[in-house]
């Protein structure tokens, strides 16, 4: 296997080093992480937990963990940003990031025509000085983390 950028950071997290928006929530299977390098707030990251390239290398327990996590995480956008639905997007291509994992993007009512849909991706990408900082990353991963805590069955670990 060559580099993985995205098992360097589930390592990070297994060693407890890694910051609360880049550890929100972990299932057996999955890790729900905030977007770092975005202008939207709330873009998070299902990742999973095992390194693999494609979603048919998923197991049937983690396709079954997959969609639960799927509506609780979009669940908790609703409630944490007030957005009225969720994008969910996988590709797994990014050189550094050939991992599966899984966009789940708020798009918000106010969100402009030209940013919607595929056209979501133009938040994506920014530069440190236009990214949502830190404090706001882990402001929104608080209330996501309580939320599905407090809300939701599957087991954190």
């Amino acid at each position: 296997m060559t580099y993985c950028k995205t098992c360097e950071l589930i390592s990070r997290r297994d060693a407890n080093n890694a910051p609360l928006w880049d550890c929100i929530y972990r299932t057996q299977f999955w890790d729900v992480v905030h977007h770092n390098s975005t202008t939207l707030p709330g873009w998070l990251v299902l990742v999973i937990r095992r390194h693999i390239g494609a979603i048919d290398e998923l197991t049937d327990e983690e396709s079954i963990e997959l969609g639960i996590l799927l509506r609780q995480v979009s669940l908790a956008l609703k409630e944490t940003t007030g957005c009225v639905k969720t994008y969910v997007v996988q590709f797994a291509e990014m050189t550094e990031h050939q991992h599966v994992h899984f966009h789940v993007i708020p798009r918000m009512t106010n969100q402009p025509e030209n940013r919607r849909g595929t056209d979501v991706f133009e938040y994506s990408g920014a530069s440190e000085e236009e990214r949502v900082s830190e404090e706001i990353m882990n402001e929104i991963a608080t209330k996501v983390q309580k939320t599905l805590t407090s809300s939701f069955s599957l087991k954190s670990e």
